[in-house]
């Protein structure tokens, strides 16, 4: 039976529920800036729409963000506040595990969720941080999880001259980059195969050869 999450309201959520009952698709949609208790704050929220445009499931993220590289310096945790719990959600397609950004960085947040077949990861990483990380941290997630890693990332230079970067990418269970657009509008895309997950898993048994203690 499908969990029906409560319809949350305001323009960015009334178009993504339109678009995905007016496609007939199911959409991922991330991130979003959802109110909290914290009148001074937001929630980043990534949310997931069934083909009829209904909210399924709503991950806020949990990881704030906090660097500082010469000139620049982030703390999010300023204006957003942090989500409590993990979310994955089952769909057509296989159970769904969601995330934002620097949540990424975090294991143990995947590992929690038990198995997928797929995670999401919408992101802005700082050109710094992604140049050196992103690439290798979506791979290791995708290898690790043996699941399939969706990563759509802003990139490009900003009003304020901050630049995100980019990269925006799909990964296999194996590890291996399927499509990738580095910098700029378009689209990116790749097959999510539920046989080539079940090989990956037979060939290397690292889930049934994990031990918890």
């Amino acid at each position: 039976m499908k969990v029906r999450e409560p319809a949350g309201k305001g323009p960015i959520q009334d178009f993504l529920s339109r678009m995905a009952r007016e496609h007939r698709v199911w959409l991922v949609g991330g991130t979003a800036p959802i109110a909290c208790s914290d009148p001074a704050r937001i929630r980043s929220a990534c949310l997931v729409y069934d083909d009829s445009g209904q909210r399924v499931a709503r991950y806020d993220k949990m990881h704030l963000f906090r660097f500082t590289a010469g000139d620049e310096r982030y703390d999010e945790a300023r204006t957003l506040e942090a989500g409590e719990r993990p979310i994955a959600v089952a769909s057509p397609f296989g159970r769904l595990a969601l995330s934002v950004c620097y949540d990424v960085r975090y294991p143990e947040l995947y590992r929690a969720l038990g198995a997928f077949d797929a995670m999401f990861v919408p992101s802005a990483f700082t050109v710094p941080t992604g140049a050196a990380h992103w690439e290798t941290l979506l791979r290791a997630r995708a290898i690790e999880n043996q699941a399939y890693v969706v990563a759509p990332a802003q990139g490009g230079s900003h009003a304020s001259g901050r630049r995100t970067y980019g990269h925006s990418m799909i990964v296999d269970p194996w590890g291996e980059i399927l499509a990738v657009q580095p910098e700029g509008e378009g689209v990116v895309l790749a097959e999510i195969d539920p046989e080539r997950i079940r090989e990956v898993q037979a060939a290397l048994p690292a889930h049934a050869n994990r031990r918890l203690n």
